[in-house]
């Protein structure tokens, strides 16, 4: 499909990326300012380590809402297209976290506050739900199949680049400014750039073409009388259970290796704000690095040998990475991050090319939306409220890295007992009938 392509593969690449790592900025600024500032801003009443939890599970609202933004999102992108929703998703996203900006403390308006900020939360998450899956495929539609790997690993890399934009804005923030000062209005600066960043995302976006395997699709084949996600649990209903099982430790070690790490780091390890964010903005750097790396690597040996080595990597690194944290030592915490989150990338590196092998083009969108998003509940939503409670339950982070170590073993047995698929053609993935005669 490549020579059928009208708008270069590097432009669709970057108009992906651009707004998945706006996106996912967005997304994770929230994460950061939930674990450092919104316990004191949105819930003052509660001692330190309830208002972290209360903080949190606004942060988990959001994951709550993904699936039903995967649901709508998935609908129309597989009756209209992909490029409308990335342009709609990126809208919602943007100016929810512009909101978050404005919005006024506890101490301004009481319990209004924390509501306020639930509500932009949801819409967040829903949005991001759309967002994935969307840009996962425009690329993976697009480019050269025997290459898909790696041109669908880039939108992947808009997650690390999205968290070094964020924490390199939080980190520079932290440095010129005293805790007083971004408790009090600092910290609404991250939240407010958001809008520029929405403009220069729009105008990439906007300049791309629709998926020319969706196109043909929708023109080779009559729309099917029942909704996309009917039809995905009706002949993709063992896909759809692979991508949640290959999600899950993907998922909970992301965020426990980058969320929860600055709760643990602040509060059990006793490090300052300031040297977390740095740890991460340099493992992150390095993640963004590595995920192409590890797409193109499938492309080659297959996605299923990587994303195994990825998830037991993953597994293993758990017991290593809370006594690195405990040395309190600068180089010790960013090994930690930065070797967990190489090996994360094995896993999220060909996860966006091996989910969209796996679903028909009709019903695609929903199938790798609501794949991925369903995982989102029950792995990267509870991840950090599960930590922080197993934290605070045994004054320890051996459960947490028993946790880690439980989620990897899901993905692994996954992983393994499912199917290879670089080798499939996108384009011939159009009908259910035509997966019920190629699975």
């Amino acid at each position: 499909m490549a020579e059928n392509t009208r708008t270069p593969i590097g432009r669709i690449v970057a108009a992906s990326l651009v707004g998945t790592t706006i996106e996912w900025y967005d997304f994770f600024l929230y994460g950061s300012a939930a674990a450092l500032v919104f316990p004191a801003l949105f819930f003052p009443s509660s001692d330190p380590l309830t208002g972290t939890l209360l903080a949190l599970l606004t942060y988990a609202v959001g994951f709550v809402a993904r699936p039903v933004g995967a649901l709508v999102f998935g609908h129309f992108g597989d009756r209209l297209g992909r490029k409308k929703l990335l342009v709609l998703s990126l809208l919602m996203m943007g100016g929810a976290t512009f909101l978050i900006g404005c919005l006024p403390t506890h101490a301004a308006v009481g319990a209004l506050a924390p509501l306020l900020l639930t509500l932009l939360r949801l819409v967040q998450g829903f949005a991001l739900g759309g967002e994935w899956g969307g840009a996962v495929l425009i690329v993976s539609e697009h480019g050269d199949a025997k290459r898909r790997g790696f041109w669908a690993s880039w939108p992947q890399a808009g997650v690390p680049s999205g968290n070094v934009l964020a924490t390199a804005v939080l980190a520079i923030l932290a440095a010129v400014q005293t805790d007083e000062a971004f408790t009090s209005w600092g910290w609404r600066i991250p939240f407010l750039l958001s809008g520029v960043l929405v403009l220069i995302g729009l105008w990439v976006r906007l300049s791309i073409d629709e998926s020319p395997i969706f196109q043909q699709a929708l023109a080779n084949s009559k729309p099917s009388q029942s909704m996309p996600i009917v039809d995905v649990f009706r002949y993709h209903w063992r896909d759809v259970l692979i991508a949640i099982g290959a999600r899950f430790g993907e998922n909970v070690s992301y965020y426990v290796i980058t969320a929860f790490v600055l709760v643990y780091a602040t509060t059990a390890a006793g490090l300052s704000r300031s040297l977390v964010l740095n740890a991460v903005l340099i493992a992150s750097i390095v993640h963004f690095v590595t995920i192409p790396m590890w797409g193109a690597l499938s492309d080659k040996l297959g996605r299923r040998p990587v994303y195994l080595l990825g998830a037991a990597g993953v597994g293993l690194w758990a017991f290593a990475f809370f006594p690195l944290i405990d040395t309190k030592n600068f180089a010790a915490v960013t090994l930690a991050v930065t070797v967990g989150l190489i090996l994360h990338g094995a896993m999220y590196g060909p996860q966006a090319a091996y989910f969209s092998e796996l679903f028909a083009t009709r019903m695609r969108y929903s199938g790798v939306s609501i794949g991925s998003q369903l995982a989102s509940i029950v792995a990267g939503a509870l991840a950090p409220l599960i930590a922080v409670a197993l934290l605070d339950a045994y004054d320890s982070a051996f459960p947490v890295m028993l946790y880690m170590a439980g989620a990897a073993a899901i993905t692994l047995i996954t992983v393994y007992v499912s199917r290879e698929t670089k080798d499939r053609d996108l384009a011939t993935l159009g009908t259910p009938e035509e997966v019920s005669t190629t699975r």
